[in-house]
């Protein structure tokens, strides 16, 4: 299957039957997030190795409310600000899924932030942690920021999949820089055009997942959108939604934007 296909996708040796990947964190409850799960029609989901909610305040553990059987685990290192612990985490969550037989073992979605206050990547050892864990065998999608530059050297460096914000986590301001996008996939995607690229952060809103699709990208990563919506489920299935309509307009190609106006119907003509 090839980038061309409305659905499916291709990351590594992973073929996703959506388009859309949800994050499984900042629900109210995970019976919540169960439901949210089956609305966004994702069948990859990513979780944060190293969170502090992999148990509820009643002992119970995320995974027993997770399909295994349905759902690809992405491991992800959010909350990491080093090279070396983003490694060390994600080999801790190869471990896990090993033990869970989950085809979600052998990559990783890297994140390693550069402070506190924006949670922006921290280029340099982002790119340090991509090589070690593409030579430890990682399959690695990395997060990165909207830079063109940073995002070639990260495929350069071995990275599966390129993902730039859109604009900075959980702040719901959608894509802010849309012309950076569209250069980071003219550099990602120059003799490799299957490459995957993935919108990553930042979403706020439907219209925001569309947006992204319509520039060409192949995917949409997102969490806070749906678990922080004042109705998480209602939401969850409107990203699905939008995901589906971004990639089919894109594939159908927007009329050319014109300064004035151009009648829809013939100007001559028999009158009726």
């Amino acid at each position: 299957m090839n980038q061309s296909s409305d659905t499916n996708v291709v990351i590594g040796t992973h073929t996703l039957n959506s388009r859309l990947i949800v994050g499984t964190g900042k629900y109210s409850t995970f019976e919540q997030m169960q439901e949210c799960l089956v609305a966004s029609g994702a069948d990859v989901i990513t979780v944060a190795v190293r969170r502090e909610r992999l148990v509820d305040a009643d002992g119970r553990n995320i995974l027993d409310f997770i399909d295994l059987d349905k759902y690809t685990i992405l491991p992800n290192t959010a909350g990491c600000f080093t090279a070396e612990d983003a490694i060390r985490v994600s080999r801790l969550g190869r471990e896990i899924l090993r033990g869970l037989e989950n085809p979600g073992a052998d990559w990783v979605k890297l994140e390693v932030l550069g402070d506190t206050k924006t949670l922006l990547p921290d280029p340099v050892a982002t790119i340090e942690a991509c090589k070690q864990l593409v030579d430890d065998g990682f399959q690695v999608l990395c997060y990165t920021s909207d830079d063109p530059i940073t995002a070639r050297r990260l495929k350069e460096a071995g990275a599966t999949s390129v993902m730039p914000a859109g604009s900075p986590i959980g702040s719901g301001q959608g894509v802010l820089n849309p012309n950076n996008i569209r250069i980071c996939m003219e550099y990602l995607k120059d003799g490799d055009p299957d490459y995957p690229v993935i919108i990553d952060a930042g979403v706020g809103t439907a219209s925001d997942v569309a947006f992204a699709m319509e520039l060409g990208c192949d995917g949409v990563l997102l969490n806070t959108a749906i678990a922080s919506a004042s109705d998480p489920l209602l939401m969850a299935g409107a990203m699905r939604q939008a995901c589906i309509a971004g990639r089919q307009a894109y594939r159908a190609g927007r009329i050319p934007r014109k300064l004035y106006a151009t009648a829809s119907s013939p100007m001559d003509g028999t009158i009726i």
